[in-house]
């Protein structure tokens, strides 16, 4: 497989890097970590600045290759991150936009582009655990709409969200993976309540949902009811496949400033730790060759990424894990001092290997669909 870049994919990476070294010096301070409605604010503010310069779309109507140049350009230079903006841009949209109809994706898509509406991820639920198929929550059919019951945790954004995404159970004597759907839930509907949940790193990123005989509307599902498993293994390809391609590139960043720092502080005269930063130096290098590798296999496939994004996921999680082992390391006792740089991403960095499907699920996953071996019983 070719992974090198050709001539038009090189120019726009180098009209995306002029535009950057233009807009960034200009944007606004950051608002406070604590300060979801300025950061919400903060975050569709960049998304829109992307949408006026051209380059909002790059996530689903690009191609994989200029996605990919696309996050490592932004994450070089140092761009905002698109916070906020991670379901609707990374999961919700290119779900709607593969699986969607014409009049879903003219209706949700133009907005998340454009920084108007933020998502948020209604899948997990307190009694599910990893095994996402046992979702309880409730949808029955009434008419044109569906009356939904039931509650989510870890609803990533939900405080400061108009959508979620979300996974309702439709036809509970089906088998569990059979029995489901994806609907778009507007966050302001009557009987939603939203209870933000505070991190180990301090933050409330995350929230539990409260749903309580919530009207949606049928015109909201999207695929075919009962369908939902198949259309979430899409918004979960794109969850594990591309999400994190970007944050390699911030992973190196991260790295080479260690070896900086090793050297102002005299941990670099440490043989283990050189021996260390060096191990993760070529992890991160296989790990970006791996991510242009399950790109232009999208590319080859219709766009969505397939089993790989996996791979990359597990593999990727656990090397955050010990990129941020490192940085303690590197600091020493100062690594408890949440004022110090790096030490909240390590605090973070340990839900990476929960996130977007654990380490376990991913294990299965590739055990199944890329080793061929028979399911567990």
């Amino acid at each position: 497989m070719d992974l090198s870049y050709t001539p038009d994919e090189e120019d726009f990476r180098a009209r995306l890097r002029d535009w950057l070294a233009g807009v960034l010096p200009a944007l606004p301070p950051k608002p406070s970590p604590d300060d979801w409605p300025g950061r919400r604010a903060y975050d569709l503010g960049w998304q829109r600045r992307l949408h006026d310069a051209g380059y909002a779309d790059v996530h689903w109507d690009a191609s994989p290759t200029l996605r990919l140049i696309f996050l490592e350009e932004t994450e070089r230079a140092g761009a905002p991150y698109v916070g906020a903006n991670f379901v609707g841009l990374l999961h919700a949209g290119p779900t709607i936009a593969a699986e969607g109809t014409a009049d879903q994706r003219a209706r949700w898509l133009p907005p998340i582009l454009r920084g108007e509406e933020v998502w948020c991820q209604g899948f997990s639920e307190p009694d599910a655990g990893s095994d996402l198929a046992a979702l309880r929550t409730r949808a029955r059919r009434d008419g044109d709409t569906y009356v939904v019951t039931g509650s989510k945790i870890w609803t990533s954004h939900a405080e400061v969200a108009d959508w979620c995404e979300l996974l309702v159970r439709t036809d509970p004597s089906a088998p569990k993976h059979r029995g489901i759907t994806w609907l778009a839930l507007p966050m302001d509907a009557p009987g939603v309540t939203v209870r933000p949940l505070r991190t180990l790193a301090g933050s409330a990123e995350f929230a539990e949902v409260f749903l309580d005989e919530v009207r949606v509307p049928v015109a909201n599902r999207v695929g075919d009811e009962n369908d939902g498993w198949r259309v979430t293994m899409v918004t979960l390809s794109f969850e594990r496949g591309t999400a994190f391609a970007g944050e390699v590139v911030a992973c190196r960043r991260v790295l080479a400033e260690l070896a900086v720092e090793a050297r102002k502080n005299g941990r670099w005269d440490e043989p283990a730790l050189r021996r260390r930063l060096g191990r993760l130096n070529a992890e991160f290098r296989a790990l970006w060759r791996l991510a242009q590798w399950n790109v232009s296999a999208a590319e080859a496939s219709g766009g969505v990424p397939g089993a790989g994004g996996s791979v990359f996921k597990l593999r990727y999680s656990h090397a955050r894990q010990e990129l941020y082992d490192a940085a303690a390391e590197v600091l020493g006792p100062d690594c408890c001092d949440l004022d110090r740089p790096w030490a909240l991403e390590r605090l973070s960095s340990l839900s990476y290997t929960i996130a977007a499907g654990t380490s376990q699920v991913q294990h299965s996953i590739i055990a199944e669909r890329i080793l061929g071996l028979p399911k567990g019983r």
